[in-house]
């Protein structure tokens, strides 16, 4: 005849497992609170004056690149901004369907975004964004979707922009062009 044995855990011993699975908890919930890694703060500053875009990351300078901002006639707005919204391919509407690779739109229409006319780097040439060489729009729009709330851009300076009207127009009205399906048949 085989003895059964009987086992069993005293009240104490699930009082303690319970406590102790209690703590491991409380204390895994601390230490994610205090080691979080916290979200980098992001600075990106246009200025307008020498056509240059610097990018800092918790107050430490990490690019400096050149940019087109705003030609004769259009306007960059200058003043502090957050970014709205991000888009990895993004194509102009109001500009002839032209392609805007990794734009930051920070201020309605406005945005910085990659540009494949890159001969103009440097000095101003676009309709009021802010255009930066393809790699380099790369390289910050990832920053800035990692970043997303910490991220604060700066547009300062003058450009060479004369016979900008001060009437509130931000941009040169433009004439609304017939899409194909609006056009004549016959030319």
């Amino acid at each position: 005849m085989s003895a059964s044995v009987k086992t069993s855990t005293s009240p104490w011993a699930k009082f303690f497992l319970q406590a102790w699975s209690c703590f491991v908890l409380v204390l895994a919930v601390f230490i994610l609170l205090v080691f979080e890694t916290r979200a980098e703060e992001i600075a990106v500053t246009v200025d307008k004056t020498t056509q240059r875009l610097t990018v800092e990351v918790d107050g430490v300078i990490q690019y400096r690149w050149a940019v087109s901002t705003a030609r004769r006639g259009y306007l960059t707005p200058n003043g502090s901004y957050r970014p709205e919204w991000l888009a990895r391919k993004w194509f102009s509407r109001e500009y002839d369907w032209s392609p805007m690779p990794y734009s930051i739109f920070f201020s309605g229409g406005y945005a910085i975004h990659g540009s494949y006319e890159i001969s103009n780097l440097g000095s101003p040439a676009s309709h009021g964004c802010i255009r930066l060489h393809p790699e380099n729009a790369a390289i910050l729009f990832a920053l800035v979707r990692s970043n997303m709330n910490s991220t604060r851009i700066v547009v300062t300076g003058e450009s060479s922009n004369v016979g900008v009207r001060a009437s509130g127009a931000t941009r040169k009205p433009k004439t609304k062009r017939k899409v194909w399906w609006e056009r004549p048949f016959f030319y």
